[in-house]
């Protein structure tokens, strides 16, 4: 079965561009071509775009997902790799946690120099943003 990427885009919900973007970062192998010169992908690319959309969602770099591309491809292959490279990811997200926990507190900080309906000329918040005050709290 061939399918045209429109057809591609609507079965994984992908986005045309997505699809041409992971073709270009060769996650995507290309796929033949018509008389008319349109992509014709087959079932392999649906599946193989179905596990790079999620690992996206698993917030993966596109590295991640080509090791994890090598490992799928190499079924037979030893996935310890593949447990330290999801241990590194989760330490990541751990960092990146902590991160928006102390973002949320500045912005917590920031909402409170305005607590009630004033000129943009004399809004806490704004004139914070100017002169990086909240940062100092």
């Amino acid at each position: 079965m061939l399918i045209k990427i429109g057809e591609l885009a609507k079965r994984t919900g992908a986005t045309v561009e997505t699809i041409r973007y992971y073709e270009k970062e060769k996650l995507l192998p290309e796929p033949s071509r018509s008389e008319g010169n349109y992509r014709l992908y087959r079932e392999n690319h649906i599946e193989r775009l179905q596990f790079i959309l999620h690992c996206r969602t698993l917030d993966m770099t596109l590295d991640e997902v080509r090791t994890l591309l090598q490992y799928w491809e190499e079924p037979d292959r030893d996935c310890g790799d593949v447990d330290t490279l999801l241990d590194e990811h989760i330490h990541a997200v751990e960092v990146r946690i902590e991160e928006l926990k102390q973002l949320k507190q500045h912005l917590n900080v920031l909402r409170q120099k305005c607590v009630s309906r004033a000129p943009a000329k004399s809004c806490g918040i704004l004139n914070a943003l100017a002169d990086n005050s909240c940062h100092n709290e």
